[in-house]
């Protein structure tokens, strides 16, 4: 549970970070699950970006993704969502306490 300072963090960092993963009109599947949790092992803070042609509200596919990828939901605004995820093997971002 990220607090209310460090989410502010992950907001600045996120505000140069370009969106990695899109969904589209087949929504949250199996694949797009895959590749959120690749990116996160990775980069730690993802921005996904919900195409027009899908049908699914972004409110309800972030908390689908923040279930299933294991993630806080750091903000969704719009269509774009921000997600984060600690990497527990080699930590890139330090979070304020």
């Amino acid at each position: 549970m990220l607090t209310k300072t460090q989410k502010q963090y992950l907001k600045g960092l996120a505000n140069t970070v370009r969106p990695l993963v899109m969904i589209g009109k087949n929504g949250l599947n199996e694949n797009v699950i895959a590749s959120i949790d690749e990116v996160l092992d990775a980069h730690e803070l993802v921005k996904i970006s919900v195409l027009n042609n899908c049908e699914i509200p972004a409110s309800e596919l972030a908390i689908d993704i923040s279930v299933s990828c294991h993630c806080d939901i750091v903000s969704q605004l719009g269509r774009k969502i921000t997600v984060y995820r600690k990497n527990l093997k080699e930590p890139v971002i330090r979070l304020p306490k």
